[in-house]
């Protein structure tokens, strides 16, 4: 059996999402499983990658495609039972082991917003299943959360 490895891809560039998905394109045609939860994302991917299931599988537990922040305190609330249904959903699915792959596409915003943790995070990746990979994306990276990952990418914006 293979070990997983945690990747990050962080910083304030675009393209980390996409790298994520990249990724998950390539591990599937390698017959991997792949399960993606998307947050923060607002309307998330749209429908092209839902056509790839069931070898990549997205799910998005918010109900808002507005931007989190722009929400009244009482729908932040709401969302953020959501996310935690999302965060759960993500924990069974590492300790079960029924992907190799799981993407937590804006985790890092999570911890940004103060939404979990650090400590939810590293609990969550010591429970995985042995040979479950994850990738983390988002913009801001922790130093604590960044000490959890075997391979980190910063994807920057370069101005000319």
């Amino acid at each position: 059996m293979e070990q997983g490895i945690v990747q990050i891809y962080s910083g304030d560039g675009k393209g980390k999402s996409a790298a994520a998905i990249g990724r998950a394109v390539q591990e599937a045609s390698l017959g991997n499983k792949v399960i993606i939860i998307t947050f923060l994302k607002g309307t998330g991917y749209g429908d092209l990658i839902q056509r790839l299931e069931p070898d990549i599988m997205v799910f998005r537990f918010e109900k808002s495609d507005e931007n989190f922040e722009d929400l009244s305190i009482e729908r932040q609330q709401e969302e953020i039972h959501n996310i935690k249904n999302g965060i759960n959903f993500a924990n069974k699915v590492l300790t079960t082991g029924e992907c190799n792959l799981l993407i937590l596409d804006e985790l890092l915003g999570l911890i940004d917003n103060k939404i979990i943790e650090v400590d939810e995070v590293k609990a969550m990746l010591e429970s995985r299943a042995e040979d479950v990979s994850v990738i983390l994306t988002g913009r801001k990276l922790d130093d604590k959360v960044r000490n959890l990952a075997d391979e980190v990418s910063i994807i920057e914006t370069e101005v000319r």
